[in-house]
């Protein structure tokens, strides 16, 4: 029977390790990581998977140093596997598995690799994305593809909707090609690193809109920041405000400035670099607002966007 060691977390992670299981690994050790107690934690419990299984399981501070390398080493896995496993894993990790280490990317590699790969394709406004299983080495996210599977991004799809898609897509890659891996028969492939680019984390004020920007790039935004992530920072009337969610209604009108403005029982906001948006989901200081409730609150508009 072939043995793995497995690093997961998130939603990637627990339907990658049923699909390991469905398939008769033998899954010896899964690492996963404690969760954060000041993040939102919308998506399933790799940990709990686990414990279901009867599957050891760890969550160590860091994987790479020597006393989690001599656990890993005595348990002789044929392979390791990461699926959305956040920390780096160190080539001295890799060495261990007798054949191979691979990692389940959220993208069609070798595009957007790095950090947060399906927000940063709603942001460049990318029409596709995927997942892509390929081989670990030093530098991240660059070793030979094994299968990748693509997935439709719609124009109004948020990142949620998006990751789901690229859960689905990662767990038929791995149930596609597992059979030829185990066989030794799985291809392997060098990436052309010279056809895509590597992205960094992003972190809740890189959601701040610009209303200098078009519509359709404001857009983009706000549904690749959209709950369960921080949701899109602006001021509206000179208040903190989140918008959380957004859909283009004029794409090239122009305005002298951006404002909100009361259209009905709508609000619609006139972006200063061409465009207008719906807004169907506005906060105001922390709180829900409706048309109606944002008029009363700050008179009948329309109300300055930005700072």
């Amino acid at each position: 029977m072939t043995r793995a060691v497995v690093f997961a977390y998130h939603n990637v992670g627990v339907r990658c390790l049923k699909v390991l299981l469905a398939h008769g690994v033998d899954v010896a050790l899964v690492v996963t990581h404690a969760d954060n107690p000041s993040e939102q934690i919308w998506f399933d419990s790799v940990a709990t998977t686990a414990a279901d299984y009867g599957i050891p399981v760890i969550a160590p501070e860091d994987p790479n140093v020597p006393e989690e390398l001599r656990r890993i080493r005595e348990l002789a896995p044929d392979f390791l596997f990461s699926f959305y496993y956040r920390q780096m894993l160190m080539p001295e990790l890799f060495a261990i598995a007798a054949r191979g280490a691979l990692n389940m990317h959220g993208s069609l590699l070798p595009k957007y690799r790095g950090r947060v790969p399906v927000n940063w394709a709603i942001i460049h406004g990318e029409t596709e994305t995927g997942a892509t299983l390929h081989y670990m080495v030093e530098k991240p996210d660059a070793g030979d593809l094994v299968a990748q599977t693509a997935v439709p991004i719609l124009p109004d799809d948020t990142a949620k909707e998006v990751f789901n898609k690229v859960t689905v897509a990662a767990e038929l890659t791995l149930h596609r090609v597992l059979p030829a891996l185990l066989a030794g028969t799985a291809p392997r492939i060098a990436q052309d690193l010279s056809k895509g680019c590597y992205f960094s984390g992003r972190k809740p004020e890189d959601g701040r809109i610009d209303w200098n920007w078009p519509a359709a790039r404001i857009h983009n935004l706000v549904r690749a920041v959209a709950p369960p992530y921080p949701g899109a920072l602006t001021v509206v009337a000179g208040q903190p405000a989140r918008i959380l969610g957004t859909r283009v209604v004029e794409a090239v009108t122009l305005a002298t400035a951006a404002v909100l403005e009361r259209v009905g029982d709508r609000l619609v906001a006139h972006c200063a670099g061409g465009g207008a948006l719906f807004v169907p989901a506005l906060e105001i200081a922390g709180e829900p607002v409706t048309p109606a409730s944002l008029v009363e609150r700050l008179g009948p508009g329309p109300w300055r966007l930005g700072d």
